[in-house]
């Protein structure tokens, strides 16, 4: 990776980012967002108001659910009616809207920001399209702990967090026993994978997770690991509340701020929710890695920026992306939604207890990409429904292995 030098600095400055003039009406910019939830709303405002500073006046475009708001994009987009600015992941997301031209490059922005020294090599390859940058990542976000409330273990004498799978149910045991919720569940297609993921990676390690998503090894997939996570998986079964396949996922996270349930398996977007329920991570609220886990998995929040004819508009794409790539943006957006700054570049000393947990896996290089870094949509779309289906309706292991192994294969 080449070294940034000054002389980027000094032409990119050359560049038309200019701010509107002090007084001049602000440039509106339209971002569609599936980021409804509390900390959600609170961690987008961070953005909205350093927007504001420089003359453009974010026009939110929010649908609740990632799958609906990517729906209704899609549409407008091939309509030829896309908002300027869109909320994505990093990866195969936006690829193919990219490869048909229909998206504008940051290419130049990206780099005046030091991005190319400042980003992980994994996320800067996974922003990157024919050569150029197409994306402005927000943050990371790590997607394999569990949260739990703190009151609820003492209640029913956990002492501390379980180190093994047999532990952890015999844990839940004593939560089941006392009346409550072991597990806070939402049955939203893409949380169930998660979890899923969440307890593969605990059995079969970083470098087993890599080889099933991104080498697509089926001699993995018919491993003991796997089928050992298959078996931690099913046996959630016992320990979740009935009618909860209906439960948007901050809604799960509710019941373990007010003491309901014990625990939720989560991405650390649940931290945003605690923080606005004005809870503190390590007093109110602990978090931890799934029993065993050796790393953690990734994912990162983008912008996207579909072509659009106005020049005023063009030029407040840019500087959304400048805006997004602000280190002191990326801080206070991450202890408002929960997440860590994307930026190596960055003091990280302000985040709480659980971002330090995966500042540390990142740094060390144990992390795995989530399989929407390295699965297409539509090959996505085909994981969330096979597991999904599976836990609704479970069939042998073996028979869902076979499915498993079948759908790599096809991708």
């Amino acid at each position: 990776m080449r070294k940034l030098r000054l002389s980027l600095f000094c032409s990119a400055a050359a560049i038309a980012l200019a701010v509107p003039a002090l007084g001049a009406d602000p440039i509106k910019l339209e971002v569609a967002n599936s980021w409804t939830s509390g900390g959600e709303a609170a961690a987008k405002q961070v953005i909205i108001d350093a927007l504001a500073a420089k003359g453009i006046a974010w026009v939110d475009s929010s649908i609740a659910g990632f799958e609906s708001a990517n729906a209704a994009f899609n549409s407008r987009l091939m309509a030829g009616n896309p908002p300027p600015a869109k909320a994505a992941i990093a990866g195969l997301d936006q690829s193919e809207v990219i490869g048909q031209g229909l998206m504008t490059d940051i290419d130049a922005t990206a780099k005046a920001a030091g991005v190319s020294s400042a980003l992980p090599k994994l996320l800067l390859n996974n922003i990157t399209f024919d050569g150029k940058i197409y994306e402005a990542p927000i943050e990371f976000h790590g997607e394999s702990m569990y949260f739990y409330s703190m009151p609820v273990f003492a209640k029913v004498g956990i002492a501390a967090p379980p180190k093994t799978w047999d532990e952890m149910f015999a844990d839940l045991d004593k939560v089941k026993a006392a009346g409550l919720v072991p597990v806070a569940w939402s049955g939203q297609g893409w949380q169930v994978v998660k979890t899923f993921n969440t307890i593969l990676l605990s059995v079969i390690g970083t470098d087993g997770f890599n080889k099933v998503y991104t080498d697509k090894d089926e001699a993995t997939v018919r491993s003991p690991g796997f089928a050992k996570a298959v078996e931690i998986f099913n046996k959630l079964h016992g320990y979740i509340p009935a009618g909860s396949e209906n439960l948007n996922w901050n809604d799960a996270t509710a019941m373990v701020i007010t003491g309901k349930a014990a625990l939720q398996f989560e991405g650390d977007w649940a931290k945003g929710e605690f923080t606005n329920a004005k809870q503190v991570a390590g007093k109110d609220y602990g978090c931890e890695f799934a029993p065993g886990s050796d790393g953690t998995i990734i994912i990162s929040d983008v912008f996207a920026f579909p072509k659009v004819k106005d020049a005023d508009q063009q030029k407040a794409q840019q500087i959304f992306a400048e805006t997004v790539f602000d280190p002191k943006v990326q801080v206070a957006f991450s202890l408002k939604k929960g997440s860590f700054p994307v930026r190596a570049d960055v003091d990280t000393s302000s985040l709480d207890v659980c971002a330090q947990k995966d500042v540390v896996m990142v740094k060390a290089g144990k992390v795995a990409p989530e399989q929407a870094i390295v699965l297409t949509p539509a090959q996505n779309g085909t994981l969330t429904d096979l597991i999904s289906q599976y836990f609704a309706a479970p069939t042998a292991t073996a028979a869902f292995v076979d499915s498993f192994a079948a759908m790599l294969k096809n991708a």
